[in-house]
């Protein structure tokens, strides 16, 4: 591999995020000891950065965070502080706009229900993408991500920290090597949710506060008044917005079980 060749047309041409990490020359990657050249880095842009995805950024310091956007200011007022060099926003499809030649990559840590539509306008701007789990609001959205993604082929990833943990590794060997016999059944298990759960739809209206955009986090949803029982936290107890304890815990436990059983 030349060691002049562009940052961009190294993430084009390259394979190490799909099949494995590739040896590169350092003055692809930046020079040794940690260091990159501004010009070697990805521009990274968040959406939903209020919760998860503070955590997914820090993690991505290396690299460029260029944008964020939430549409809750307040909520995400901490991730504008640790990023301040980043532009904000309040929608993301303002930020896809306007930084959208610049951007490289995006991650997505919104509500269970806008996972699918944000991410699926970033493959198809060609940007990779990071998704945090539950993947998608439906089967039918994870199965149009999978095409897209194969379709504008670009890099992408659901957040689910879990399958890299040794356990993981330990129990799809238990399993290949015949130490518990055939698997017949299995029982998972789980202490969520650890919200509010069986509530009724709120009949009482709060009034909106002023830095929150009630409208872009309702989305494709069905529209409702808003209620503080809703934001930032317990929308996970309505389907409208969330996949349950499913969503949020089944992506983690049951994946050494997917993997084990082919």
């Amino acid at each position: 591999m030349s060691s002049n060749i562009s940052r961009r047309k190294f993430i084009e041409s390259s394979v190490f995020a799909a099949a494995g990490l590739t040896v590169v020359p350092s003055s692809v990657m930046g020079g040794s000891l940690g260091h990159k050249a501004p010009s070697d880095k990805l521009n990274v842009v968040g959406v939903g950065v209020g919760g998860r995805d503070l955590k997914v950024l820090q993690g991505l310091e290396s690299e460029s965070i260029i944008g964020l956007a939430d549409v809750d200011w307040k909520y995400s007022q901490r991730v504008f502080d640790y990023f301040p060099k980043a532009k904000k926003y309040l929608d993301y499809r303002k930020m896809y706009e306007e930084l959208g030649n610049s951007i490289d990559a995006v991650v997505v840590a919104t509500a269970d229900h806008t996972h699918a539509i944000i991410a699926a306008e970033a493959i198809t701007m060609g940007k990779h993408v990071y998704v945090e789990k539950p993947l998608t609001h439906s089967v039918y959205e994870s199965r149009l991500l999978t095409r897209l993604a194969a379709k504008y082929k670009v890099v992408n990833i659901m957040g689910n920290q879990g399958s890299s943990e040794a356990g993981v590794r330990q129990v799809i060997d238990w399993i290949a090597d015949g130490q518990i016999g055939e698997v017949r059944k299995v029982e998972a298990f789980t202490d969520r949710p650890i919200w509010p759960q069986g509530l009724m739809t709120p009949k009482e209206a709060h009034k909106v506060p002023k830095t929150l955009d009630w409208d872009l986090f309702i989305g494709p949803a069905n529209k409702r008044p808003f209620n503080e029982i809703y934001h930032p936290w317990n929308w996970r107890d309505w389907w409208d917005f969330g996949t349950g304890a499913l969503g949020d815990m089944a992506c983690h436990i049951l994946h050494p079980i997917f993997k084990g059983l082919n």
